[in-house]
């Protein structure tokens, strides 16, 4: 069996929570081990579980996905971070990249993307979006 990749989720959407949850719930390679409503949340809960990848929405307040990453991977450099937002503008996954994460994702990507882009993550590699690709 592969390692298992701990995984945690922060999101302020409720829905789509629960969508990651389902798809991660099926594989045995991840296990999800935590879940913010928001970017302060994000913070304090990955200096506690110390997650292995963190699925970051941008938009939540009152600290978005960039602040939240930007204070996680000063703190711990080793957690590997994917954005994930309904923004596609090149500017978004450019600004996460340049903030140290590891990949970017549109909430529009098919869940076996998101697979795909996770395996990458935690085999150490970087991951855009195919949906983004064009932009590159």
């Amino acid at each position: 069996m592969e390692k298992q990749v701990t995984i945690m989720i922060a999101d302020d959407n409720n829905f789509f929570r629960e969508s990651l949850r389902l798809i991660l719930s099926d594989l045995e390679m991840f296990i999800l081990i935590g879940e913010a409503k928001n970017g302060e949340e994000a913070i304090a809960l990955s200096d506690e579980l110390s997650p292995d990848i963190i699925i970051m929405d941008i938009n939540m307040s009152p600290v978005n996905g960039f602040e939240a990453t930007r204070k996680i991977l000063k703190r711990n450099p080793a957690i590997k971070i994917i954005g994930m937002s309904m923004h596609s503008e090149p500017s978004y996954w450019k600004n996460m990249m340049r903030l140290g994460a590891r990949g970017y994702l549109t909430k529009s990507t098919p869940y076996l993307e998101i697979i795909a882009a996770l395996k990458e993550i935690a085999a150490g590699g970087k991951y855009i979006g195919l949906d983004l690709r064009d932009n590159l």
